[in-house]
């Protein structure tokens, strides 16, 4: 079952295993790469289009963690609009099975695995959910799968 973003907050009665929810779409420059990497990953293969041909990746590749920047960001912009917010309450996984490169424009598809109301926290409950960001071709560059907190829906 897809969900678009119809600008509903999500509680955590809305969510079911099997919803899958979709984000719109960010493109990344070689400057937005070269930015982040400045800032917080300043490696050559992040850092240097020249310089990344002999490396690894062989050509510049935007860092892992600006990749989950921007996996949040459309996240928090997109179809699963969590009532209260993202609030992450850790990762069971997070993998980069392919480089962000430049001119690359990414979306996300998450999937709902799991849904449980919290024992011990009236009012909240976790749910699993497998974020997958993918580039223009609808290959994975990032698969994050994390428990998110989430509220119950206020008694009337």
């Amino acid at each position: 079952m897809t969900r678009e973003r119809d600008g509903k907050e999500l509680y955590l009665e809305d969510l079911a295993p099997g919803q899958i929810y979709r984000s719109g779409e960010t493109t990344v420059t070689e400057a937005d790469i070269v930015r982040f990497a400045e800032s917080f990953d300043p490696q050559p293969f992040h850092l240097d289009a020249g310089k990344a041909e002999s490396t690894f990746f062989g050509g510049l590749a935007a860092s892992g963690w600006h990749t989950a920047s921007l996996t949040m960001r459309l996240l928090v912009g997109g179809g699963l609009r969590l009532a209260g917010g993202i609030i992450g309450a850790g990762m069971d996984e997070l993998r980069w099975p392919k480089p962000l490169r430049p001119g690359d424009t990414i979306r996300l598809e998450s999937e709902v695995i799991e849904v449980r109301p919290s024992r011990s926290r009236p009012g909240q409950g976790l749910a699993k959910v497998r974020t997958t960001t993918l580039n223009q071709h609808g290959e994975p560059v990032q698969v994050l799968v994390a428990n998110l907190l989430v509220v119950c829906r206020p008694e009337s």
